[in-house]
């Protein structure tokens, strides 16, 4: 699709995004399936060529099921090579412990994995998806370990919000232009309650359930947290689902059996509905020993 067919700003950025990336030659794209690495992965394919691009999807255990197939049809889709090496944030106390600043450690592993990486496949640099709202957004640890090894960020460079990212996605054709916000496993529990993998696997147990406890009720659903406060898991659903929640009781009642036979005991269905980073602001209001979750 030509420049001419999209808004003249978004065009601009567009251009600015394609000289970027030529710049830098070629790349290894930190690749998670969401709308802004998958755009990044488009759009070095378009201005460098397929063979210049490599997305790399870290597994671990923190990166749900669901993405995981998706992430490689995409490339295969764009002829752009897929590989998944296997990050380990697990082995890092810092990631474990899930302080504030777990997200520094997180990125930190993936980059240092992704940059001999790099290397060893012949390309200039790793890049991110950070885009210019995540640097506006305050509190990003990650964008920090990112920067401090040396991981590019063509979209925040050519200046894309969220919003371009979607619009341009969008005039692409690419699948992924409407995709809901999404997050790591780990970003599910709440600061200060240590991250392991079976806390891990009972999330994503609990958050499969949920959707389908509300498919099965015809009662549509977009985005969607199941946030593990400790004792308590905590049920955040987007604003259509949650009407459909409270005008039908019984299949608000279907949502907390199927979070308790995922393996919580304690459910509660949060009335403000999902907001993403929805506890982050109390990272610096709440005294010691209190909890909040991440995006």
């Amino acid at each position: 699709m030509s420049l001419g067919s999209v808004p003249a700003q978004l065009a601009e950025r567009l251009a600015r995004l394609g000289s970027r990336l030529q710049e830098i030659g070629s790349v290894l794209v930190a690749f998670s399936g969401g709308a802004d690495s998958a755009f990044l992965v488009a759009a070095a394919a378009r201005a460098l060529g397929p063979d210049q691009v490599v997305a790399a999807t870290a597994m671990s255990d923190s990166l749900p099921e669901s993405e995981r197939g998706p992430a490689a049809d995409f490339c295969s889709a764009l002829g752009v090579r897929h590989v998944t090496p296997t990050t380990h944030e697990m082995d890092r106390a810092g990631y474990r412990a899930n302080a504030g600043d777990r997200c520094y450690f997180c990125k930190s592993e993936l980059v240092d994995v992704l940059v001999p990486l790099a290397a060893k496949l012949g390309l200039a640099a790793v890049a991110t998806g950070t885009n210019a709202d995540d640097a506006l957004a305050g509190f990003r640890p990650g964008i920090r370990a990112a920067a401090e090894r040396g991981a590019v960020t063509p979209l925040l460079d050519a200046g894309f919000t969220k919003a371009d990212v979607r619009a341009a996605s969008r005039a692409w054709g690419l699948p992924t232009w409407d995709k809901p916000a999404a997050a790591c496993l780990s970003s599910r529990i709440a600061y200060g309650v240590e991250v392991t993998p079976l806390r891990l696997a009972r999330v994503e147990r609990a958050e499969v359930a949920v959707r389908a406890a509300l498919d099965r009720a015809g009662v549509p659903l977009a985005d969607l947290r199941v946030r593990d406060l400790g004792g308590l898991a905590r049920v955040e659903v987007d604003r259509v689902a949650l009407h459909g929640l409270d005008a039908d009781p019984v299949v608000a009642s279907a949502v907390v059996v199927a979070v308790q036979t995922a393996g919580f005991e304690d459910v509660t269905i949060d009335p403000r509905g999902f907001r993403s980073g929805s506890m982050n602001e109390l990272l610096g209001a709440a005294p010691a020993g209190s909890v909040g979750t991440g995006r």
